[in-house]
């Protein structure tokens, strides 16, 4: 079965006691057993659940993984794979990361005795250099998030696997509509299901699909002793979510690369960042890399200081502000004062996270409702 079909029918099977088209949610937080000592397929909602594992399957169907496993989080999910890390272990990690992630290795994992090193991981001779004897996780973002840079997954595959380390992909921005990383050589992929998957800003969610059984199991293990798992309404809200995911992903993303286009030719944005653009320096590994469009997020700089770009985004008016991505609606931000406001300002600066920068989640809206709000807010601040 193609995508789109897996994505409505993998785990969405009909109930089987009344026929009802779409599952229920099971709320049970206990199941009865057969026997004091026997096995079951579930006893304690935190160890599993019918509606979550309904999830948990289509997503490691459209992943292409072994197993996939559902958190109450993105940091949820992503705090899990790091567990799998000890005192003494070297994570190497890329610089246009999420800023939660940002500041879960940096301040979280530091306490732990774990060392990290934050490298360009577009430059693959830079990765290389970063690893070393005690590196066992490699982590990427194919999409990076604010600046949207392009990391060659194949080619990171090939160098974690060489050290004998982890391949982990957080692959939010893209989804697997566009690229699949497990497909590549990734071991882990990450997913904030609050964003496209859920797609609608009314949940949160994280999601890891494994490439291979034992790596499952040893996050599912985690997992369950950990305990952050997602709920089953948010389960329920998901499997609907994935329904429409092709469609809306493919909907968005030619939007983006039409703004995109349009921003490039403004006398008052200095850069657009969008891999759609053969201008852009990722361009040619995104072609290659991803299936059907290039993302629907969009950042540019405009030629302002951090004042003058507080002033754009709360101009608009289609364009929401706020924090969060990969919703219908279409939301505007500044990452240094908002989604990377973690960041010391030095190191956001170091990273390429300028004042005038601004990030846009491009939502279904129509296109030129889109473009007419950002010319507006444009001509608001050239007046000032």
């Amino acid at each position: 079965m193609q995508f789109r079909t897996r994505a409505i029918h993998v785990g969405q099977e009909a109930d089987p006691s009344n026929g009802a088209v779409v599952p229920p949610i099971h709320l049970a937080s206990t199941f009865v057993l057969p026997a004091a000592n026997g096995n079951a397929q579930y006893d304690y909602a935190r160890t599993g659940s019918p509606t979550r594992h309904a999830f948990e399957a289509v997503m490691a169907s459209l992943d292409g993984g072994a197993r996939g496993l559902a958190f109450a989080s993105g940091m949820a999910a992503t705090h899990c794979v790091t567990m799998l890390l000890k005192p003494g272990d070297h994570l190497v990690t890329g610089t246009d990361i999420y800023g939660g992630s940002w500041r879960l290795f940096n301040n979280v994992l530091a306490e732990r005795g774990i060392s990290i090193t934050a490298v360009d991981t577009t430059d693959l001779a830079a990765v290389e250099d970063a690893m070393c004897a005690e590196t066992r996780m490699l982590w990427i973002e194919p999409t990076g998030n604010p600046l949207l840079s392009v990391t060659d997954v194949a080619g990171c595959a090939a160098l974690a696997q060489k050290a004998g380390a982890l391949l982990v992909a957080d692959n939010t921005l893209a989804t697997p509509v566009l690229c699949r990383p497990l497909e590549m050589g990734a071991d882990i992929v990450m997913h904030s299901a609050t964003k496209y998957i859920g797609g609608h800003s009314d949940l949160l969610g994280g999601l890891l699909v494994a490439r291979a059984p034992e790596v499952g199991e040893q996050l599912h293990w985690m997992q369950n002793a950990t305990g952050a798992v997602m709920g089953p309404l948010e389960s329920f809200l998901c499997c609907r979510g994935v329904k429409t995911l092709e469609l809306r992903v493919h909907a968005q993303s030619a939007t983006a690369f039409r703004l995109a286009s349009w921003l490039y030719q403004q006398p008052l944005v200095k850069q657009v960042h969008y891999p759609g653009l053969e201008t852009d320096p990722g361009h040619t590994v995104a072609a290659n890399q991803y299936h059907g469009g290039f993302g629907a997020m969009v950042s540019f700089e405009i030629d302002s200081d951090v004042q003058g770009a507080q002033r754009f985004v709360e101009s608009t008016r289609l364009f929401q502000l706020a924090v969060s991505l990969g919703a219908v609606e279409s939301l505007i931000e500044v990452p240094a004062v908002m989604s990377h406001g973690a960041y010391a300002p030095e190191a956001r600066r170091a990273v390429g996270i300028t004042d005038g920068l601004i990030r846009l989640s491009v939502g279904l809206e129509e296109a030129g409702d889109l473009e007419n709000d950002l010319a507006q807010a444009m001509n608001t601040v050239s007046s000032l």
